[in-house]
């Protein structure tokens, strides 16, 4: 087939999730199924006027089974036809896909090109899907340009029925709704209705092409600690005493609170002083940590946690993982954790 220099060049990398299941004759349970089907059910993708080719996890995964092994597949594939290919469009389980997002955002340094992750609600077989819209969308986004060529999003973000959203500003907020992700801290980077509406001041832009990088180490040596009325400081020293922890995500209430007890900061401030990083992030899903507005977030501070600021939780495990892989020192890794790397926070 001859094709133009005008032809977008899209490489899908479908990694499993429900888009592409199919149902259990004997269990009924949705299964992972292979990329064939998947296509087989979007007829109008061929309608584009695009050069779409394809890589597929073997076996497809469910997305709960996600991992950094499995980002490292996804990042790999992209390095290996940046090149070759105007944008990317993983297609991901909606479980995990705010988390695959996130890390991805971290490891591929210098990103210039779009990377949109998608997925559905329900299987690409059935008559009410979601998947098909979100597919030739999300292939459509992945193919737009602005006026000077370059392409219209040049980051890693997420499509989901009628926005698209950054990647490491996102959160599944429901597991019933076709508009199953926000990203509450910052707003959408297009709006999708009869047409496709960018925000041109959300979307990233890079001022100057680098060598696309990618980091490939994740340190999985990190955990949540979610705090809840009744915890005791006996299973608080317990969780922060977990053999190989070298940095914990504290869920805090509120603007970044905890109690006023003083064994709840003395148990904070002694994983510190063993080296553990321990950073604040709110549980709210809107708003952030205002580490100075309470006494008990103050107090917080002086045992040494970090403010995440208005991070996600995705965002904020992620970032620890990427900034320990990175084999930094410690100090290094503070000073980054208070500053947006790629937009994952407000700076």
């Amino acid at each position: 087939m001859e094709t133009t220099k005008s032809q977008p060049r899209i490489l899908l990398i479908y990694t499993g999730g429900t888009i592409g299941m199919i149902e259990n004759p004997e269990t009924r349970a949705l299964q992972p199924f292979d990329f064939t089907h998947l296509i087989d059910n979007v007829p109008k993708i061929k309608k584009l006027d695009y050069i779409i080719d394809n890589i597929q996890f073997n076996p497809p995964i469910d997305s709960s089974d996600m991992n950094p092994e499995h980002w490292k597949q996804i990042a790999k594939a992209i390095e290996e036809n940046y090149d070759r290919y105007d944008g990317f469009v993983v297609l991901h389980g909606t479980d995990t896909m705010a988390y695959t997002a996130s890390a991805l955002s971290f490891m591929l340094e210098n990103l210039a090109k779009p990377v949109i992750i998608t997925g559905s609600q329900l299987p690409i077989g059935e008559v009410r899907t979601d998947g098909e819209e979100n597919l030739i969308t999300a292939v459509q986004i992945a193919a737009a340009t602005r006026d000077n060529g370059d392409p219209m999003v040049q980051e890693v973000a997420i499509l989901f029925e009628n926005y698209l959203w950054r990647g490491n500003r996102s959160t599944k907020l429901s597991s019933d709704n076709f508009n199953a992700f926000k990203s509450n801290n910052y707003p959408s980077l297009a709006k999708i209705g009869l047409g496709i509406h960018y925000n041109l001041d959300a979307l990233r832009c890079v001022t100057e092409t680098r060598p696309l990088n990618v980091h490939y180490d994740m340190d999985t040596s990190v955990m949540f600690i979610d705090l809840f009325p009744g915890l005791s400081a006996q299973t608080l020293r317990y969780l922060f005493a977990a053999p190989g922890i070298k940095g914990v995500v504290l869920k805090t209430y509120g603007a970044g609170n905890g109690p006023t007890e003083p064994w709840f900061t003395d148990v904070v401030r002694e994983a510190v002083e063993r080296g553990v990083i321990v950073l604040n992030v709110t549980q709210c899903v809107n708003g952030g940590v205002h580490p100075r507005r309470y006494v008990s977030g103050d107090r917080l501070v002086c045992a040494g946690a970090i403010s995440g600021h208005d991070i996600t939780s995705e965002a904020a495990i992620t970032k620890l993982m990427y900034l320990f892989g990175r084999g930094i020192s410690r100090s290094e890794i503070h000073r980054h954790l208070q500053r947006s790397i790629c937009g994952e926070v407000t700076a």
